[in-house]
């Protein structure tokens, strides 16, 4: 049995774990940056600096947890794309230099591949085929994988992703930030067929995604009603938002499997948490004979035992890094 040291450093949190090949996650430790509330999204710079303030106290703290010693890890994986380049940079030097110091493999994984394989550690016999929901704050595409490396993106977002309407949905309604939390726990006492907010690209055939329209929408309508009107129907507007979004996810997704045949869909990303997307998507695969699997909550949000997951597989090829590795932050999956 192997043991990955494994860090995740792709946007505002700091994340360390260690995982075995079993998929047992011995530690997974998250440092999250609320220094960000105050700006009402990511300050790349900021992000950077408490990066470098926090790994190697929470380095330590994982192996600790974990009950293990430097000598005892097999590899050290690290997200090396998409996200921020100086966050990813913070990460990746220091994978490297560790990985160098202690003379153990160095494994790069792609950050979208790490939300997929964060199914696996509750399904370690999850394989392809099947189709891939990937949702986030910057990310929404829909994958088809026959192989882990051998698959095809039949959608991707043409301006906003999912998680960038919820965050703007928030902020146009002076909710905070993240917006998805926020807007998913309000919504439950809200009416979703209040006001009807446009579903973009809607047509057959159709998969690729655009939210912009929809942020668009939110403004205009936020604009239009007085505040007395938008604090009586707070629950009703975002829910109602959150359902244009969970709709146009789901249709989409669903539709694809029934044209393909596919009969697994596995939803991963910051946005898999959102409980209306899970019920919606569960409902309409058993329609149609389909299996879905979603992450449980604590391994939705960026965190380093899916990047852990996602490199044992690596591991076993010995598909390993060099030093000269670099982080870049090209999006989405097609850099797997």
């Amino acid at each position: 049995m192997i043991k990955i040291l494994a860090f995740e450093t792709s946007c505002d949190d700091t994340s360390v774990a260690v995982i075995d090949s079993n998929y047992c996650v011995h530690s997974n430790l998250i440092s999250s940056q609320v220094a960000h509330e105050d700006f009402g999204g990511v300050v790349p710079e900021l992000a950077s600096r408490l990066h470098l303030k926090n790994i190697v106290h929470l380095t330590e703290m994982a192996l600790k947890k974990a009950n293990c010693e430097f000598n005892d890890i097999n590899a050290v994986a690290v997200s090396i794309n998409p996200g921020l380049i100086g966050s990813l940079l913070v990460g990746v030097s220091f994978a490297k230099s560790l990985a160098y110091s202690l003379q153990k493999p160095l494994i790069a994984v792609n950050h979208m591949l790490g939300h997929i394989y964060a199914n696996k550690i509750e399904n370690p016999y999850l394989e392809p085929p099947y189709l891939a929901l990937i949702v986030s704050g910057g990310h929404t595409e829909i994958v088809d994988f026959r192989a882990i490396d051998d698959f095809t993106i039949i959608g991707r977002t043409r301006d906003d992703a999912a998680g960038e309407a919820f965050d703007k949905t928030a902020k146009l309604l002076n909710l905070g930030y993240p917006g998805g939390p926020v807007i998913d726990k309000i919504a439950k006492n809200g009416d979703s067929k209040f006001h009807r907010f446009p579903r973009a690209l809607n047509q057959k055939d159709e998969y690729d995604f655009s939210f912009s329209g929809l942020k668009t929408s939110v403004k205009n309508y936020v604009q239009s009603k007085n505040e007395e009107f938008l604090k009586q129907h707070l629950a009703d507007i975002v829910a109602s938002v959150q359902m244009a979004i969970v709709d146009s996810l789901v249709t989409k997704t669903i539709n694809y499997a029934k044209k393909s045949g596919a009969k697994n869909i596995i939803v991963a990303g910051g946005v898999s948490a959102n409980s209306l997307l899970r019920k919606k998507m569960e409902e309409a695969s058993f329609g149609i004979g389909c299996n879905v699997f979603v992450p449980p909550l604590k391994y939705c949000m960026d965190n380093a035992a899916m990047i852990g997951a996602a490199a044992i597989e690596k591991y076993e090829r010995k598909e390993f890094a060099n030093l000269q590795l670099n982080a870049f932050s090209t999006k989405g999956t097609r850099f797997i």
